[in-house]
This record gives structure tokens, C-alpha cells and sequence, in this order.
């Protein structure tokens, strides 16, 4: 074999860090914090942070591959562990504080956590934890002395004053490109929480895919506000992939799904592009429309963690002048797969089926391979019609969960991501249903999330969930769990009559539950198994047998 000639230089984290200090040093991260309501800086001033804080990490006499574990919000504190845990050659554990107690317990003595970073308002969640922070060395509180609040754990640390009595001058170690960088643990809605630990490669690469025109499209002219928390899955790879090119970056703090706030942050800052899931942009969406307001700067949104409803597409475009892209992925992807943007112009007004084309979550990244395959594990035609189980593969996706004793992959090296979908002629996927949702009638799919979809584009219906429930004739039928607007009303029948020519009428639920709220995950997700539990003993009425 012929080698080529060309340098050995390890994809690191650390790179992203020196380049955007040196390139785009005088560029402006914007963050909200509980102490500091608009906190501002440039690049190379949170840079020389974040050596300060590598040497405070440096004290704690940690090894190599040690995890740091976080609690915090979207702030430019936590923006300061990502690099600094990272680059120093430990691992960055960011934490979920909307897990179960007993899940977060699980997974602080599951990753054996060294040091905990931990946000002001997590204070009280991690003293209920007890037994379980016994291996932690130390536990840091991210504000300054005079906002630091009495808490009953012992000999806690203030974040400011730790980097305040270090220098900013530090030395990166040379890792090799392999190294672990961080871990996310899945939610864990079937069995305990798994971690996902990516690498510095994994990460470089997908924030290079993340910035190509057919994904993220970022440049150093973007202002972008990552709406996804920096506790989940790393807030979908902005904080890499913003500093990468050198745009703004706008962290927002707890107040990610205030529609107010997020209002006057994103005129403020002039943002122009965001990321969040659908029910963020739906607090801002009702909170523009109720107070006839508008958002210029604002010129692209991506949606992802669920599938975004048509009404929001709508709205956007129709109200805002705001184009909406979907996207897909998972934390054992790092987290990004596909992303919708299209091949060819859209007509304005969108055709039906241009429409249709913006509901799919696009087509794969260039690093992600995609197939659908049938029960047996032959690979099914992309003809936008067939449906089968989403496999994929590629260099920033998980070949094995951490501390696991084994691998995650299919016999033949692929991830099976739990998933049904279709992909069409051109490479454009559909999510159709989760493999544990999908509902089979009468030896016939149907699928959940299309139902959900129509049901949440009803103008009186806020949130929407379908679930299989026993039926004696047809086996398993639709039950739609609706969530009606307030100030609006609803009844049963034009609810189902709402799916009229929109689906197959054998696909409509037999009837409707009206509940107050819906459960969800951790991560923001509906929680089907909650809600199969709480609808456990439910059986259809008479009259649909």
C-alpha cells in the first residue's frame, strides 16, 4: 500500500478551540445566567477562561479519561467545561437534571464522576442523592461568591473563585484523535440509562457535516441560538460547530421555553438562526401571534427530538417569513443524521407534495449511511412508500454503549436505531413510527406518528399521542390521547371527523381520551410506555367492536 504524504495531525477539540480564538477571537458569545442576566464576552476572552479553568481541573489531581459531570444550563459557564474538560484529556458528563433522581443516582456512581459542575437551582437535586455522590472528590457551584446559596453538601466550591486564583496560561496535552471527549447517557425509558461516549474524532467530523450548505449551512456571519439543552447530547453539536466557523453564539439559560424571553433575546442579539424542539417553537409562536409581534432578524429554525407538525411549518413561513428544516437524529449519532433541505427550489406557495417533502427529516449527512431492512434483515427498495427498521452507520455513530461488555451493532456493523421509516427515490427519510409504537390493525401497520401529526394540526388541539390499545376483532386499534388549546373546545366526533380524506379510514382512532397534560421523557419525548400504563385497563366502547 501506498501511504499519501500528507501530516498526521489528530482531530481534536483543543483545534476547534485555538482556531476559533485565533480567527474569530474578537467574535461574541451572549449568555444568561441566574447572576448575570446578559453576560458578554468575546471568544478569546472565554478561551483564556477556559485554560484558567483547566488548571483549576489540573488540581483536583485528575487522570486521564476521569469524568466531570455537569448539571447546568445553556450558559458560557458550562460553554467553559466543554473545552476545558475535554481538551485536558477528560471526559465531559453532562447530566440530564430532568431524569428521575434515581436515574441521576444511577448514572453519577455508572460513570464513577470525579468532580460535579453543578448550576445554583440543581443544588437541592444533588443533595437528595446522598449515597451516591460518595465518589465524587469535589463539587463545584457555577456563580460567584456572592451568589453562591447555602446548601447542606459539604465543603462545596465556588466556580468563580476557583478560576479567579488560576492563570491563564496552559499547555494542551497532544491526545490522541480516538480519545473519549464526553459521555451522554440515553434517557432509559426501557431499562437503566446507557452511556454514549463520543471521541474527539466522532466530534470534529460531525461538526464539520453539521456546517455544510446542505445541513446547518454556518458561517462566521450567523448568529445562532442553540434552543436544544447543552445537557442533551451535547445541544445537538453548536457548541463545536458555532465556534468552528466563528458565528455568534447566544446562550439563553434556563428560559429556553419562555416565548417572551425568547422574543426579546433573539431581537436583542439578532439571531438568525436557532435550534429547538417543537415545543419550544410553539411557545413562540403563540406568544407572537397574541401579542402581534415579529422577529426580522430571525431567518431560519431547525426542528428536531420529535416530529414537527405542518401547522408550525406553516405559521412560520406564512407569519414570520421564517423557513423551518427538519432534522433527525439520536444520541448514539452524536446526535445529527439527516437534515431537509431540499435538492432543488421550492415553488412559493409550497406544491402539495413540496409540503408533503418538508415533513420527512431529510436526507443523510455526508458520514451517515442509511438503510431500511425488512424483518429478516434484507434491504428494502427507497421507493418513499415501503417501510422497514432505520439502520445506520458511519463515523460518528456508537458501535457499543459505555461500560456495557459489548457491542450496540447488528451482525453486519449496523446501528438499529429503533425506528420505522421510509426513504424516498432521492434519499429523503420518513420517520413512520418507533418499532415499539407502531400499531398493527388486522395484520396491517399503521402509524402513530402521522396520526399525532393531523391530530396536533387541529386548531384546537395542543398536544397529541396515539396508542395501540387490545381490540377482540382487530387485534391492536388506534386510541388518540388529545390535549385541547386553552380557551378552546372540542368534541369526540369532529376531533375523528378532522382525519377525513387525510387518512385511510380504516387508519382513524376508534375514539378519543381528553387528558389535561401528556407524559414525556426526560428529554422532552412523549412517554408511550407512561402512557400505555395510564391507559393500561382502557377498552373500546361497544359500538367500534
Amino acid at each position: 500500500m501506498l501511504h499519501g504524504l500528507m501530516m498526521d495531525e489528530p482531530l481534536l477539540i483543543t483545534s476547534i478551540m485555538q482556531f476559533a480564538e485565533r480567527h474569530h477571537g474578537d467574535r461574541e458569545i451572549v449568555s444568561v445566567t441566574a447572576d448575570i442576566p446578559v453576560h458578554r464576552y468575546t471568544y478569546r476572552e472565554a478561551f483564556a477562561r477556559v485554560r484558567r479553568l483547566a488548571n483549576v481541573l489540573a488540581g483536583f489531581g485528575l487522570e486521564a479519561g476521569d469524568r466531570v459531570a455537569t448539571l447546568a444550563w445553556n450558559d458560557h459557564r458550562h460553554f467553559e467545561l466543554y473545552y476545558a474538560v475535554s481538551c485536558s484529556g477528560n471526559v465531559l458528563h453532562t447530566i440530564n437534571p430532568r431524569l428521575f433522581p434515581a436515574q441521576i443516582a444511577y448514572i453519577v456512581k455508572h460513570a464513577e464522576d470525579r468532580v460535579l459542575f453543578v448550576d445554583p437551582m440543581f443544588l437541592p437535586l444533588l443533595e437528595a442523592l446522598g449515597p451516591a455522590l460518595d465518589k465524587v472528590a469535589a463539587v463545584v457551584v457555577l456563580t460567584d461568591r456572592a451568589h453562591l446559596p447555602a446548601t447542606s453538601l459539604p465543603d462545596v466550591l465556588c466556580y468563580e473563585d476557583l478560576l479567579a486564583a488560576q492563570s491563564t496560561g496552559f499547555d494542551w496535552p497532544v491526545l490522541d484523535e480516538q480519545a473519549a471527549s464526553s459521555l451522554c447517557y440515553t434517557s432509559g425509558t426501557t431499562g437503566e440509562p446507557k452511556g454514549v461516549l463520543f471521541s474527539h474524532r466522532s466530534t470534529v467530523l460531525h461538526s464539520y457535516a453539521v456546517c455544510l450548505p446542505d445541513a446547518m449551512s454556518l458561517g462566521a456571519r450567523a448568529c445562532v441560538l442553540p434552543l436544544v439543552p447543552m445537557f442533551h447530547v451535547n445541544a445537538w453539536g453548536a457548541p463545536y460547530a458555532v465556534p468552528l466557523v466563528g458565528a455568534k453564539l447566544v446562550l439563553p439559560g434556563a428560559s429556553m421555553a419562555d416565548g417572551a424571553q425568547l422574543h426579546a433575546l433573539i431581537n436583542a442579539e439578532q439571531v438568525d438562526y436557532a435550534l429547538g424542539v417543537p415545543t419550544i417553537w410553539l411557545a413562540l409562536l403563540d406568544h407572537l401571534d397574541a401579542h402581534d409581534l415579529q422577529v426580522p432578524s430571525l431567518q431560519r429554525v431547525c426542528v428536531g427530538g420529535a416530529a414537527c407538525p405542518a401547522s408550525i411549518i406553516e405559521r412560520f413561513a406564512d407569519n414570520y417569513q421564517v423557513e423551518v428544516f427538519h432534522a433527525w437524529g439520536m444520541t448514539e449519532m452524536s446526535p445529527v443524521g439527516t437534515y431537509n433541505r431540499p435538492k432543488r427550489a421550492r415553488p412559493d406557495p409550497l406544491s402539495e407534495d413540496d409540503a408533503a417533502l418538508k415533513l420527512r427529516q431529510g436526507r443523510s449527512l455526508f458520514g451517515v449511511d442509511m438503510r431500511i431492512v425488512d424483518g429478516e434483515g434484507g434491504e428494502l427498495p427507497w421507493d418513499g412508500t415501503t417501510v422497514g427498521a432505520l439502520q445506520v452507520r458511519g463515523p460518528w455513530v456508537a458501535r457499543a454503549y459505555f461500560r456495557a461488555g459489548s457491542g450496540c451493532l447488528t451482525a453486519d456493523g449496523w446501528f438499529d436505531t429503533g425506528d420505522v421509516a421510509n426513504i424516498d427515490p432521492d434519499g429523503f427519510m420518513l420517520i413512520t413510527d418507533r418499532s415499539k409504537d407502531v400499531i398493527k390493525s388486522g395484520g396491517e401497520w399503521i402509524s402513530s406518528i402521522e396520526l399525532e401529526n393531523l391530530a396536533v394540526n387541529h386548531p384546537a388541539v395542543v398536544e397529541a399521542a396515539v396508542i395501540g390499545r387490545p381490540h377482540p376483532k382487530w387485534d391492536e386499534r388506534p386510541l388518540l390521547v388529545a390535549v385541547v388549546a386553552a380557551g378552546r373546545s372540542i368534541e369526540r366526533d369532529e376531533l375523528l371527523g378532522w382525519y377525513a380524506g387525510k387518512v385511510a379510514t380504516w387508519w382513524v382512532p376508534d375514539d378519543v381520551a381528553f387528558v389535561d397534560e401528556l407524559p414525556h421523557t426526560a428529554t422532552g419525548k412523549l412517554d408511550k410506555k407512561a402512557l400505555r400504563e395510564q391507559f393500561a385497563d382502557y377498552r373500546f366502547p361497544p359500538a367500534d367492536d
